[in-house]
């Protein structure tokens, strides 16, 4: 038996398409495009100007605020404007294009720019937390949080655990995967370092069921280091997420509108360890990302180190091209991903994967009315009324879907998944959430 969440789903995993793809490092791209704001939080100001000429690996925009990241040349070259420019969010964001640098005779292009390394056995908290800060990483579990401010607790709160999140629950995705059995060891390091910065003696690392290689791989990097252990989970969707991870990890419930700090965890992807461990070890700043690129539409499958900026058409030709039959083009993973209309779009310092589908895995499915039989409920992580809450946002009754919980959603998918009746709940939440929060804001604003 291995340990679970109640509720959740079980969608078809698909990860043999990738699982056995070793990391490929992406080649420099011809240009980049690094949006500002990669983070949660507010954006990073530039601190360069257009037709500047930059280094690989210099800081071209300063974090701006606590909740802030700063934003890495990740080519050498020459700025080629500042402005709004399409992300694989699906906004417009402040963005910097550069391009590479065309010399005059006589011209030298300037050199890398790297961080000193530190000694990771002997690195102290404080300096873990200004590396990771001066690095500019994020999370890379989807919501891209700055780590640096994972790392700086609020004074009282009691940590006892990190848990570093090895599911990989996603279908399609398997970076993590490979992460595990490539680089467990830097795994290891990441996640004593994030220990050591909040002063934690216990470190788990959670992985589903269904990655037996990178069980037994993280089992062997872990035996003879202290407080550290490998947790074995069901395979089950949002197994990840964070509050369903440390309800199957150390039985505890955060409860609504809560974070996992008030339960005494902190949560660390796998991708985030190591590049923790590369940012102290090696003076490696968030210049490249790690990134499945799967599905039945595209030609090649791989995981690839793809250098952030470089354009989403770029690596699907990298990757051999789209299929005739494809579809749909999907950054993320199927469930929480978000499906491209521009391919022109750049990866971000988060993402982690693009999945191609094909026409007979989108086929539309014509929605009916709801059959009232509680599959979504029985489904919901977190206990809610998705088909109640649907309707609500879809009559635009927010003081009720307030009042029933709609921004606990954490927009999952499995509602929608399971539903019969093909309703789009996940869409319907997700849009009534949004207003519930602009009225929450406006009511703030009003009574300040």
């Amino acid at each position: 038996m291995f340990k679970t969440f109640p509720g959740g789903v079980h969608p078809p995993e698909e990860k043999e398409l990738s699982e056995h793809c070793a990391f490929e490092a992406m080649p420099m791209p011809s240009m980049v495009i690094l949006p500002l704001s990669q983070h949660l939080g507010k954006q990073a100001t530039p601190t360069v100007d257009k037709r500047a000429v930059v280094a690989r690996g210099q800081v071209i925009a300063q974090a701006d605020g606590f909740i802030s990241a700063p934003v890495h040349a990740t080519i050498t070259g020459t700025v080629k404007s500042i402005g709004r420019e399409h992300n694989s969010n699906g906004y417009m964001k402040e963005a910097m294009v550069i391009i590479p640098a065309k010399l005059k005779e006589g011209e030298e292009l300037p050199a890398d720019v790297s961080l000193p390394p530190l000694d990771p056995s002997t690195v102290t908290a404080d300096e873990i937390r200004a590396r990771v800060k001066e690095a500019g990483i994020v999370g890379q579990g989807g919501a891209a949080f700055p780590t640096f401010v994972k790392l700086s607790p609020p004074e009282g709160k009691e940590l006892d655990a990190v848990i570093i999140n090895g599911c990989e629950c996603e279908p399609y995705l398997t970076r993590d995967d490979r992460f595990m059995i490539e680089r467990p060891d830097a795994i290891v390091s990441g996640l004593t370092l994030i220990m050591r910065a909040l002063g934690v003696k216990r470190g788990v690392i959670g992985i589903e069921s269904n990655k037996p290689d990178a069980i037994a791989s993280m089992q062997k990097a872990v035996a003879g280091h202290e407080g550290l252990e490998v947790c074995a989970l069901q395979t089950k969707y949002p197994q990840g997420a964070e509050k369903m991870l440390i309800k199957a990890v150390n039985g505890r419930e955060v409860p609504p509108g809560k974070l996992p700090l008030d339960v005494g965890a902190v949560i660390q992807n796998i991708g985030t360890a190591v590049a923790i461990h590369d940012a102290i070890a090696q003076g490696e700043a968030s210049l490249t990302a790690a990134v499945t690129v799967t599905g039945r539409g595209i030609r090649t499958p791989k995981n690839l180190l793809i250098p952030v900026g470089t354009p989403i058409k770029d690596v699907i030709e990298y990757c051999g091209g789209l299929t005739d039959d494809a579809a749909k083009v999907i950054v993320g993973g199927p469930m929480m991903g978000v499906a491209q209309f521009n391919l022109e779009a750049p990866i971000m310092k988060a993402t982690s994967g693009i999945v191609v589908l094909t026409h007979d895995d989108v086929r539309a499915q014509e929605e009916t009315s709801c059959l009232r039989c509680g599959k979504c409920i029985d489904a919901c992580p977190l206990h809610l009324l998705p088909t109640r809450l649907a309707r609500l946002a879809e009559l635009n009754r927010l003081e009720e879907a307030e009042e029933f919980g709609i921004t606990v959603c954490m927009e999952c998918g499995s509602c929608a998944f399971t539903c019969p009746a093909k309703i789009p709940l996940v869409q319907w939440l997700r849009l009534g959430k949004q207003r519930v929060i602009a009225m929450q804001r406006s009511r703030k604003a009003s009574a300040a």
